[in-house]
């Protein structure tokens, strides 16, 4: 087998070791990777002629981090269970011992950072004496293991306070922020920053000159920069504030911020060995929580796949898109154009006044000025993407559009006489979408001449930052126009999830049995405050009440009707809450200052005191497990109803969905891996008690019941197809991508 590390000893005694795993687009640190690094660095460390040692990467990246699917395939075969805690410790800490063998070796080590440098990646470049960055686009250095549910496991928690100081490092790794090569340098992370071909020449000239082989954290008189908790009053609030934040951010969802502030904590006062040896129990804890093995399954391998557009037809060629047509300059339109020209897209923003049109571009210039004062762009930058938005009331600008999108207002009639006037100029063959979020794309595309390059593109708001893309598929709707939205997808830099035709298609409809059941509960008696918190406490990032009233109480009673009249498991008393609001009280929501909550002016909110006497309160409130039980498994029941008609092509394209668009709890990995983990049979249980309490809004479907039975999931080697699994496999996901869209996995 080809070795992942390159080795060559030059006339001056400088040993490259040179980064380069074969067959893979970037370098990860996988099992083979962590050998090959091991004997690269025993080789070094007795040669007598390598004097000084350079540390490269012959990829455009640095090192990505850890072999996330690696490790998914590991916990899903669960291995470890066969081995103590203290062996699987040894086993965890191979990459700990080589980076400390690297740094304690007697030989000054330097490292050129090309790429991104995350996770693994950060952690090898601490273990060097010396580290240079290049201005080059993309080098970027962090610790973002806290983004998956880990934590730092080959030194990073120890490293980084111990270089740079607690106060700089914790948020850094709480938060799980990547930053880009200056601001690397100025944290004191890195030691230059230079020209991509100037940095190897500064490394060379540090190990020649004076390369000094000491970390400063293993000599004698060593002092943590900032001090420690107990010298340090403002290094003590750190983790006062921090558990608090913590706490109040997550509600113990978050056991790797947690374990983070603990490593760190208890860590820094040790010797550097035995804190190396503490930060590996606290990894070991967290990798075996099932809520690591729910964010990797889904943030990781199944967005990964997607992002590949796995779920893209075969044999199709790429679309040139270079113009995108928008009809419609809202805030949604106008979100779109800024994420398109962002990506270097020349977009034709439409609305029916140039006034309006100039509007929306105006919300792009707002953003980016943004930007700019914050210093996370240039004047220069945000002019170039300005100018690539041509704003317009003439459809006529449409004639060179590769592909259009449309987001105009929610109704039919709005939309067909834009379609009618979209026709008159967009080239046969173009792909017209809708940015709609519920009504079904097959209705849709039979207002326009061209049903078999009509397609759904439900962006999310602010499109310009919201991550995720949900693509849908009409009846008519042709491999070639699905090809080309996935295309799309892949400029803007949204991950896509696909779904086949109906109403709400996924994410509208999952999030509305969100928002239908806290308010039918508050409509019940149940306590509003008892209601959001239950929520909050759950993991949603808001409550119901909060998010109903963003939406517009008037608003949401008109979408949630219209479900009412499609889905004939939702009940209509669920929806005459905010009805009776709107009519009664004139309580709109946000937007007038007053809904569930009251607005004042300076921002801050409560919840509206008039609810007590609007809707008398329950004498007997149920409990907080029981709320939560309700929010939870509302969405459950939704998620497999969606998976069992067909409207999911797989388990992987909901829980994405659900997740990224809609805020379902990211610790639980969406709603299909959650199910996987509480057991099919305990969810079906589960469901049937809260259908015999509160309706069939919580029934089981039929095929949920037989996964319990034939002992079915959703993933891994019993994975369930879904019915609306394409017939003909578009691109097969890499290995370990497992069970990407439904299919069953050995």
């Amino acid at each position: 087998m080809t070795n992942s590390i390159g080795y060559d000893v030059d006339a001056d005694g400088i040993c490259t070791l040179t980064m380069d795993v074969p067959g893979a687009p970037v370098n990860a640190v996988g099992s083979r990777f962590m050998a090959d690094l091991a004997a690269a660095i025993d080789r070094a460390v007795a040669d007598a002629a390598a004097k000084g040692i350079l540390l490269v990467s012959g990829k455009d990246t640095f090192l990505a981090g850890a072999d996330l699917k690696e490790m998914d395939s590991a916990k899903g075969s669960e291995p470890s269970a066969e081995l103590s805690p203290a062996q699987r410790l040894d086993r965890q800490q191979v990459m700990s011992n080589a980076l400390r063998k690297l740094e304690t070796c007697g030989k000054p080590v330097a490292v050129v950072i090309n790429g991104a440098a995350a996770g693994a990646g950060l952690e090898l470049a601490l273990a060097c004496h010396y580290r240079v960055a290049t201005d080059a686009r993309g080098v970027v250095l962090g610790l973002p293991e806290s983004q998956v549910g880990l934590i730092p496991g080959s030194g990073g928690t120890q490293r980084l306070p111990r270089l740079i100081g607690v106060e700089k490092a914790l948020p850094l790794m709480l938060q799980g922020k990547l930053v880009p090569a200056g601001q690397a340098k100025e944290l004191g992370i890195v030691d230059a920053v230079l020209p991509p071909d100037q940095a190897r020449e500064r490394a060379r000239r540090w190990l020649l000159e004076d390369g000094d082989p000491v970390q400063p954290w293993d000599k004698k008189g060593y002092r943590v920069p900032g001090g420690l908790p107990a010298s340090a009053p403002d290094v003590g609030r750190i983790f006062l504030f921090g558990n608090a934040m913590t706490r109040a951010k997550t509600f113990g969802n978050a056991p790797a911020q947690t374990a983070i502030l603990a490593a760190v904590w208890e860590g820094i006062r040790l010797p550097f060995d035995t804190a190396v040896r503490l930060e590996g129990k606290y990894f070991q804890r967290v990798f075996e929580d099932p809520t690591s093995k729910a964010i990797i399954r889904t943030m990781f391998v199944s967005k990964k796949s997607a992002d590949k557009l796995s779920a893209r037809p075969a044999g199709i060629p790429k679309a040139d898109i270079k113009t995108l047509g928008i009809a419609g300059a809202g805030t949604m339109g106008a979100g779109i154009a800024l994420a398109a020209a962002k990506a270097g897209l020349r977009v034709v923003l439409l609305d029916t006044t140039e006034e309006k049109a100039s509007a929306g571009k105006g919300y792009a210039q707002k953003r980016l000025d943004r930007d700019v004062e914050k210093k996370r762009s240039s004047t220069d930058k945000r002019d170039a993407v300005l100018s690539r938005i041509e704003a317009t009331a003439d459809f006529a600008a449409f004639a060179d559009a590769d592909f259009v999108v449309e987001a105009v207002f929610e109704s039919e009639n709005v939309k067909r006489e834009v379609y009618a006037e979209i026709e008159k100029y967009l080239p046969e063959g173009v792909v017209l979408a809708s940015n709609t979020s519920a009504l079904p794309i097959t209705g849709l595309a039979d207002l326009t001449s061209r049903a078999e390059n009509f397609i759904g593109t439900h962006f999310f708001s602010p499109a310009e930052r919201m991550p995720l893309l949900e693509i849908i598929r009409g009846r008519a709707t042709s491999d070639e126009a699905l090809a080309h939205a996935l295309d799309l997808a892949r400029i803007l830099r949204k991950t896509p999830i696909v779904v086949n035709d109906s109403w709400g298609f996924f994410t509208s409809r999952f999030i509305g049995s969100f928002l239908t059941e806290s308010m039918a509960m508050v409509q019940q008696g149940v306590l509003p405050g008892l209601v959001e918190n239950a929520a909050r406490m759950l993991g949603m990032p808001q409550g119901a009440l909060t998010v109903a009233d963003a939406i517009g109480l008037d608003v949401g009673r008109a979408k949630l009707i219209d479900k009412v009249r499609a889905d004939p498991n939702a009940g209509v008393a669920d929806y005459e809450l905010g009805a009776y609001l709107v009519g009664k009280y004139d309580r709109l929501g946000r937007k007038n200052g007053k809904g569930f909550y009251d607005y004042r002016a300076d921002g801050s909110r409560q919840l509206w005191a008039g609810l007590s006497e609007a809707i008398p309160p329950l004498a007997d409130q149920p409990s907080i497990d029981e709320v939560k039980s309700r929010i939870l498994y509302a969405q459950l029941a939704e998620g497999a109803r969606a998976f069992a008609e067909g409207v999911l092509l797989g388990a992987a394209d909901g829980d994405l969905g659900a997740t990224l668009g809609v805020g379902f709890p990211a610790h639980l990995g969406g709603p299909f891996v959650a199910m996987d983990q509480i057991g099919i049979a305990e969810v079906v249980a589960e469901l049937d008690r809260l259908r015999e309490e509160h309706g069939v809004k919580f029934a089981a479907p039929d095929l949920l019941r037989d996964m319990a039975k034939n002992g079915e999931t959703f993933y891994g080697p019993n994975a369930v197809v879904s019915p609306g699994a394409p017939k003909s496999a578009g691109e097969e996901p890499d290995s370990g991508d497992v069970a990407v869209r439904g299919e069953r996995s050995a």
